[in-house]
Parts: structure tokens; C-alpha cells; sequence
């Protein structure tokens, strides 16, 4: 586990943009189950990608019209329990962090692995998050 001092900077470069922190399997249970609509949940890590990559990425996305009605993170490394549980819910994917998963009524709709953030940067990411919530957001522009 990483020390708290080392990755509160790393938290706050998410939660300063309205990103819920999930620390416990039960605050998972209940970001996934009992909200209604769409959540995001983005595997926070201190690795490089992480850092440079994937949220400057998502703070370019959460600017867009469209987003999801919660977004929340656990912290690979730390919230070591909330983060188990998050992976239990993204179905068919290993464990990879960073990644991002986007629910949808409680269904996986989207997932972002590491190695789809380790090769682009936080343009491309922002992009296809942005589409993904276009997809599947409600309140979604409408194309004209």
C-alpha cells in the first residue's frame, strides 16, 4: 500500500473535478447498484500512464455536454478492497490500472484497459471517452 502523503495529490487531480472516491467494497456495491443511469469508475494509479495520460484524459472529458450521473474512482495500491470489488464488476476484463469502465443501469457498457491509455494521450483518451459517453449518457447531444 502507498502512503497516503505520496498519492493524496494524485487523488485530488480527480475529486477536484467532482469524482467520487469509492475506499470500501460497500461504497462500490452501492455506486454500481443503487445509482441509477450511468457511472463511471476509473482505476486511479501512480504509474506513469496514470499521471500523464489517464486524468488529464478524463478531466477533458468530464468537460463535455454529455457525461455519466456519477463519476467515482478506487486507487490501485491503496483502496486496495474497493478496488478488488470494482474489478469484480468489470466482467471478462483482467485487472488493469489505470483502466476505466462505464456502467450503464448497472451493465458494462464501456471499458478502457491500460494498454489502451499507455499508447495515446489525453486527446485520444478524451475523445473516445467522450464518444462512449455520447453513446451511452443520458442527455446525449443529439446529432443534427
Amino acid at each position: 500500500m502507498y502512503p497516503e502523503f505520496m498519492i493524496a495529490p494524485m487523488r485530488e487531480e480527480l475529486t477536484r473535478f467532482g469524482v467520487r472516491e469509492l475506499r470500501t467494497a460497500g461504497e462500490v456495491d452501492d455506486a454500481l447498484t443503487k445509482t441509477f443511469g450511468t457511472v463511471m469508475v476509473v482505476v486511479n494509479s501512480v504509474c506513469g500512464c496514470a499521471a500523464g495520460k489517464a486524468r488529464p484524459g478524463v478531466a477533458l472529458a468530464l468537460q463535455h455536454a454529455a457525461k455519466p450521473d456519477l463519476v467515482a474512482t478506487v486507487f490501485a495500491g491503496a483502496d486496495v478492497e474497493a478496488t478488488e470489488r470494482a474489478r469484480g464488476y468489470f466482467t471478462g476484463y483482467p485487472p488493469s490500472s489505470p483502466s476505466i469502465a462505464l456502467f450503464k443501469d448497472g451493465k458494462l457498457v464501456y471499458m478502457m484497459e491500460r494498454h489502451q491509455i499507455e499508447n495515446q494521450g489525453a486527446d485520444a483518451i478524451a475523445t473516445q471517452l467522450t464518444a462512449a459517453f455520447d453513446t451511452h449518457c443520458v442527455g446525449a447531444p443529439v446529432a443534427s
